[in-house]
């Protein structure tokens, strides 16, 4: 029997949970909130049902904001901080009328703009940043302290931002081995650590010699390109990991040391995001996009899927706009939930989100008109 599943939605002006009753067939919206506070991604402990949300901006300042009940109330981790604060700070008046507390000096202002990861590993809280740094917590989220074994990385002065900027946006682990982590730089490429975060190998090397479809994939064919959009780990089959590349599909069964091409088969080399089956690591689903102007392939809405790790691909569109569909599935809105018969969600920036209950063969909407949708994650609740 299932349970209650929450959706996290990280929202350009807050976090919105979408919860459901035991057996996901009703949802109930509620958010956003904090209100006005652009969350770039979330995560959650289903133990205790503590929720996570990381973002904030230059407005605001970058910050992590916890609750522990369900979204009625939030409490907030300041790392850097924003032009508001320094506004009210130089109008005191101002400031106690409308209620603002100033909670002292953000430890890492000046050196963080946003806050666009976040991953709860084992007891240890980690947090990616733009400018691309990395961050660690092991009270809660309450106190944070640089992870200098990647913030120092000898080959730091050969980073490049993307379109976005010098983003860390994708940080992975093995459930099973807490030392082992993954992380994605745009465009600094795949960064993995076998040591609890001590030190950090670059991973960014093909091993196929030809391109599937495609030949522009970055510096040299012999690297991926270092512009990663997302990974996942397929948490049953050792260290398998799929990435969508600004360059194409690829997958890893070696925990990022060599990576073989996949996109054969698909429309576009171009997406953002990708998610794996929790039971079946050879099962994956993707969003392709047209590169420029970030649209669905032809204006019609699919999702595809891969039953066979990448070795061919085909279109999920039942239940999904087929006329006129310009939204973008950005890169952390896709994502399984936790139980046996798991839902797959995906979010888009023109406020949607849709569920599907059997893995991808129809979709239905489960909430509308939210604002841009910039990741999904779940928590299933423990009964």
């Amino acid at each position: 029997m299932a349970a209650r599943t929450t959706v996290l939605v990280g929202t350009t002006k807050g976090a919105v949970l979408i919860q459901s009753n035991d057996d996901r067939s009703d949802w109930t919206v509620k958010g956003p909130a904090p209100i006005g506070k652009g969350i770039n991604h979330m995560t959650a402990d289903p133990e205790s049902g503590t929720i996570w949300a990381a973002g904030g901006g230059a407005f605001f300042g970058a910050a992590v904001m916890k609750t522990t009940d369900g979204g009625n109330t939030w409490t907030e981790s300041k790392l850097a901080e924003g032009d508001f604060d320094r506004m009210m700070r130089a109008e005191p008046e101002f400031a106690a009328q409308i209620g603002y507390v100033d909670t002292g000096p953000a430890p890492f202002t000046g050196q963080v703009a946003d806050l666009w990861s976040i991953r709860r590993v084992g007891t240890r809280l980690y947090a990616g940043a733009k400018p691309a740094n990395l961050y660690q917590s092991d009270d809660d989220g309450e106190t944070w302290a640089p992870v200098s074994g990647l913030n120092d990385h000898a080959s730091r002065d050969t980073w490049s931002p993307g379109g976005a900027g010098l983003t860390l946006h994708t940080i992975i682990d093995d459930p099973d081995n807490s030392d082992k982590l993954w992380v994605g730089i745009s465009a600094a490429g795949i960064f993995a650590s076998e040591d609890g975060g001590k030190t950090w190998e670059r991973r960014n090397n093909r091993s196929n010699a030809e391109a599937a479809d495609h030949s522009d994939h970055g510096e040299c064919g012999h690297e991926i390109g270092h512009c990663v959009h997302n990974m996942v780990r397929a948490s049953t089959s050792g260290d398998l990991i799929y990435q969508q590349n600004h360059h194409g599909v690829f997958k890893s069964k070696d925990g990022g040391r060599s990576w073989d091409e996949v996109t054969r088969g698909l429309p576009s080399n171009f997406g953002f995001p990708v998610a794996v089956h929790p039971h079946d690591p050879e099962t994956l689903w993707v969003v392709p996009h047209v590169e420029h102007g970030r649209l669905p392939i032809d204006l019609k809405a699919a999702v595809w899927i891969s039953r066979d790790g990448g070795e061919s691909w085909t279109d999920q569109r039942n239940g999904l706009p087929q006329e006129n569909c310009c939204y973008t599935v950005l890169r952390q809105s896709l994502a399984t939930d936790g139980h046996k018969d798991f839902g797959l969600y995906f979010g888009t920036n023109s406020g949607s989100v849709f569920a599907s209950f059997d893995q991808g063969e129809s979709w239905n909407e489960i909430a509308s008109h939210l604002p841009t949708v910039l990741c999904v994650e779940t928590l299933t609740h423990k009964n």
